[in-house]
């Protein structure tokens, strides 16, 4: 216990005093706060505007043009309930006027009427986002509609009864509402992923460097290798896990500070995270955070040279590349109880993204939860006592990395 815990201390005190990991960390906390911060400084700046650009003067123009006066009043109307960003209004002259305000600019864009039901949309650039033809095609439904039912013998009021009925409707959610989850959860599977990838591909090469300079020989007479692979890689565990504390932690303290100017359904989804699934998601992301970075130390062990490490980790980093598209596309998809899902809940490898993505999004009976967890913290001490096997002869071999049979078949003679 005395050698893990002066190798953890070692192993811990390095990654504090890396310039990168420390200024990578800085960067990105600085970062978070300066997004958190940013309405604030708009309102500073902008607070001598705000009343001007309240005003409807203010607003991006949309001109009407019709052959007939009532159309085009009427239009201008029902499109100025329908647009409340814009600054609709009846254009005077002809077509040609309208599309030269287009151009200057003066008029962002323009619904030229030929008819009670249809029309020619004039833009000088169109947005892939440009919406306005779907809601205006809406609204002159809407009124077309209305003007048949008074054409018909009813009267305007009765026309507008009908056609402004409202259908009430609730919606219960029995189990878990997966758009209230998608964000957090997309967070937390992709964390995970660059974790494990960064901080892994640092393990197998801190112990590749150690073991190229010979400082391995030295290091493994005096510690066990059990000892040493366990230090090392709950160190880089613990690294990543302050890391991630402080971005993620700084992220809560400046929302938290900005929330009145922060006030977006969206973001607010972001940080209003359950505390049970917050639990199950420290749960996994430790658990399958050590399995990883076990392997990742295990082929370490066996490369003689750093020029040899991407090479020998490119297995364990497909087999993660592979669960986290499975997950990726499963959550794209809606359908996280899919039967790739369910296995994958299960398998080791696969189990802390895909498990978690079910919990978070679907309902997952409590057992199913349980057994998960158990294979999960089953098969880290299971690996991580395999590595440490490994490591133990790995960090003795020399030349050309050893083929897996061999490497396994020299293991359980040792």
């Amino acid at each position: 216990m005395k050698q893990f815990s002066k190798i953890l201390k070692f192993e811990l005190m390095g990654y504090m005093k890396n310039k990168v990991f420390v200024g990578v960390t800085i960067f990105l906390v600085a970062a978070i706060a300066l997004v958190m911060f940013i309405p604030n400084i708009i309102s500073l700046f902008g607070s001598d505007e705000g009343e001007a650009g309240d005003a409807i003067g203010e607003l991006p123009v949309m001109l009407i043009s019709s052959d007939t006066p009532e159309l085009s009043e009427l239009t201008r109307v029902y499109f100025q309930e329908a647009f409340l960003d814009y600054n609709v209004v009846v254009a005077d002259g002809d077509i040609e006027s309208v599309k030269d305000q287009v151009i200057s600019g003066e008029a962002e864009c323009a619904f030229v009427m030929t008819g009670p039901s249809s029309y020619t949309y004039y833009v000088n650039n169109l947005s892939m986002y440009d919406s306005n033809t779907a809601v205006a095609d809406t609204v002159l439904q809407s009124v077309y509609r209305m003007n048949a039912m008074i054409e018909g013998g009813l009267t305007p009021e009765q026309a507008g009864a009908i056609m402004s009925v409202t259908i009430d409707s609730s919606v219960t959610t029995l189990g878990k509402n997966q758009m209230d989850n998608f964000l957090y959860t997309y967070i937390m599977i992709f964390a995970l992923y660059m974790v494990i990838l960064l901080y892994g591909q640092m393990v197998a090469t801190n112990v590749a460097t150690e073991k190229s300079s010979r400082a391995m020989e030295l290091l493994i007479t005096s510690a066990k290798p059990s000892s040493m692979m366990f230090g090392k890689v709950i160190a880089s565990c613990l690294a990543g896990f302050i890391q991630l504390v402080l971005i993620f932690g700084s992220a809560i303290l400046f929302y938290n500070i900005n929330k009145e100017q922060l006030s977006n359904p969206l973001v607010a989804s972001i940080f209003d995270i359950p505390i049970d699934l917050f639990i199950y998601m420290i749960v996994f992301f430790i658990l399958g955070f050590l399995i990883y970075a076990f392997l990742f130390g295990a082929i370490g062990s066996t490369a003689s040279k750093l020029e040899d490490i991407n090479t020998s980790v490119m297995p364990v980093t497909y087999l993660f590349i592979i669960a986290f598209m499975v997950v990726m596309f499963s959550m794209s998809s809606g359908s996280v109880d899919n039967a790739a899902m369910i296995v994958c809940s299960y398998i080791p490898f696969s189990s802390p993204m895909a498990m978690f993505t079910r919990i978070a999004m679907s309902t997952v009976p409590w057992y199913e939860i349980l057994i998960s967890i158990i294979v999960l913290v089953g098969s880290v001490i299971g690996v991580g006592f395999l590595s440490a096997r490994i490591y133990r002869v790995g960090v003795l071999l020399y030349g050309k990395p050893p083929k897996l049979p061999t490497l396994i078949k020299t293991v359980f003679k040792g």
